[in-house]
């Protein structure tokens, strides 16, 4: 009983995930970035979207949150803001795995790690994208 309910959790979590990723591709393309790729994976981390623009080539994590009740915070639920899932050791296997991109890829110039905040406002619908660059 308990491993389906965490099965249900999960498949929410990753489907949560994916919608946000798909929302901040097409908020970065608004912006002006070229997507270079998307969900590259090494056995010690993942970087969500790899874009270019202006020249620089930003590693964009991204990180999702849905609420229910469109951004209404009760005094049960503190307001917690997606930005706050990136944590120091992220950070660490992000910059591994931004290294080996560059080297393997063999990316010349500028780069930077940035965030891109996705809030799900499911009951209004909406989704609201911040962009916060350079975040290493």
């Amino acid at each position: 009983m308990l491993a389906c309910f965490y099965a249900q959790i999960m498949a929410r979590h990753n489907t949560i995930g994916n919608i946000g990723e798909n929302i901040a591709t097409r908020f970065l393309q608004s912006k002006g970035h070229r997507i270079l790729d998307r969900n590259y994976r090494k056995k010690w981390g993942e970087v969500d979207i790899v874009s270019r623009e202006n020249r620089v080539t930003h590693f964009v994590e991204v990180k999702t949150i849905s609420r229910e009740n469109g951004g209404v915070v009760s005094q049960n639920a503190p307001y917690h803001r997606p930005e706050e899932n990136l944590h120091g050791g992220k950070l660490l296997r992000l910059r591994r795995v931004v290294e080996t991109y560059i080297e393997n890829e063999n990316i010349k110039g500028d780069w930077q790690l940035d965030l891109v905040a996705v809030e799900l406002l499911l009951k209004d619908k909406k989704a609201v994208c911040r962009l916060i660059e350079n975040v290493l």
